[in-house]
């Protein structure tokens, strides 16, 4: 278990700012690349690396999981401004960096996505790492476009990212804190841009992702309604979430949102079914009802360029966001000395092709056809021993002790026998010495 400072040079083309972060018109310059030095800070352990980058939108940049040596998120190589003047972002122009930030107090990446954030190591034992990193809405643009909240705020958000030494996932907690003596008007979105299973030098999501997601449908603001096109509808303005769910069917950029919401579920990510690598963020979604779901299309990388040779705005990641609202623009409200408290956390799966369940302990894919069980599970703590159970009503299919294996995940397949009783198949995974870990019901079809 170990923290430690680094440095991380990142590539932009060049342009200029003003001193409130406004684009300078005519700055922009694609033929000419620059590069940029942040201080980076370094959480590992046995199983994740884990940079972070305070000065650039408090952002957690990278997820290496070590076991297959791969990076989980996207990171642009070169960085390219774009939305110049077209009233769409805060400052009336965006530039993606990647990896996970909490964007507040407005939408469409709000305010804070290229501020330096306040570092702080929390927490530093052989145990445990915790640090934060912490901004205050103090930020007026006097040119913001009309659609975002006039003046500052006032929030103060503090982002704590932990990594414990027996996890090989990444723990993190958004507080956002509202001092004031008034209620305020706000969104906040956690902004994850994902590529799980890359090659660490070249991040980038590929035809074989997948959104994994418990929902059943999506709708879509009438600039994107191209993006449902594939997909049959669901009533109410929405469409079924089937063809959209992979990022090969994704005909242009757009935006989907969950509809209604996240139906209760507690988690949502991507897999990459070219080698069955994800990343999974599970959290309290009664607290983030708002899904979000982006990327810039999948005909634009059949034949992408060298981003050196050719810089783009437009790169292959799909990116999820987690918010408070369940739209953009639609917003939430912070009580007078109020405060809100996030949790969540990001695990890598290997060997997985679906999540039906999950939570801080475990992840697992499980299902029952009418001649025998399939279950496929990551555990997030995979030095602990491990015992599974399946039961049919009172007949027990599989009761034993497993290893879990962090490399490849586990899968246990078992036949069910004919002429037994319930129409459910039940699970549990305890510790070897009885403590629960999960629970599931599945229905045999």
């Amino acid at each position: 278990m170990s923290l430690s400072e680094s440095t991380i040079t990142w590539s932009t083309v060049k342009y200029v700012t003003s001193a409130e972060n406004g684009f300078v018109n005519g700055s922009l310059d694609k033929n000419t690349i620059v590069d940029r030095t942040f201080k980076s800070h370094v959480l590992e352990n046995r199983y994740l690396r884990v940079t972070l980058v305070p000065e650039f939108g408090g952002r957690i940049l990278s997820i290496i999981y070590k076991p297959t040596g791969h990076e989980q998120l996207y990171r642009t190589e070169v960085g390219v401004p774009y939305g110049m003047n077209a009233g769409n972002f805060y400052y009336d122009w965006l530039m993606v960096y990647g990896g996970i930030f909490p964007t507040f107090p407005d939408a469409e990446h709000g305010k804070a996505w290229l501020k330096p954030w306040n570092f702080k190591v929390v927490k530093e034992s052989a145990g445990e790492v915790t640090v934060s990193m912490s901004l205050k809405d103090d930020i007026a643009y006097s040119a913001a476009p009309k659609q975002f909240l006039k003046g500052s705020t006032g929030i103060e958000a503090t982002y704590y990212v932990t990594l414990k030494a027996d996890r090989a996932a990444l723990d993190t907690r958004v507080v956002l804190k509202n001092p004031q003596a008034n209620t305020v008007d706000y969104e906040y979105w956690t902004c994850t841009t994902l590529a799980p299973g890359s090659d660490p030098n070249n991040p980038r999501t590929t035809g074989g992702a997948e959104i994994i997601a418990p929902i059943a449908a999506y709708s879509t603001p009438a600039w994107s309604k191209n993006l449902s096109d594939g997909d049959e509808s669901a009533g109410a303005g929405s469409s079924r979430f089937e063809k959209l769910r992979y990022f090969k069917n994704w005909p242009t950029m757009g935006i989907a949102y969950a509809a209604p919401d996240m139906q209760g579920g507690n988690f949502w990510g991507v897999i990459n079914h070219d080698n069955e690598e994800g990343i999974i963020r599970i959290a309290d979604n009664s607290v983030t009802r708002g899904l979000k779901m982006w990327t810039w299309g999948y005909p634009s990388f059949t034949n992408e360029t060298d981003a050196r040779n050719d810089p783009n705005e437009a790169r292959p990641y799909v990116e999820l966001w987690a918010g408070v609202s369940d739209q953009f623009f639609h917003r939430a409200t912070l009580p007078s000395r109020g405060e809100i408290s996030i949790p969540e956390t990001y695990s890598p799966t290997v060997g997985m092709s679906n999540v039906t369940h999950a939570n801080e302990n475990i992840l697992i894919n499980f299902s029952a056809a009418a001649s025998n069980v399939n279950l496929q599970f990551f555990s997030i703590e995979p030095a602990t021993s491990l015992r599974v159970t399946l039961k049919r009503g009172d007949a027990s299919l599989f009761d034993d002790a497993v290893t879990a294996d962090p490399k490849s995940g586990n899968r246990i397949s078992t036949p069910i026998p004919a002429g037994g009783s319930g129409e459910q198949v039940r699970l549990t995974i305890t510790t070897v010495e009885g403590k629960e870990l999960i629970t599931a019901k599945t229905e045999i079809k």
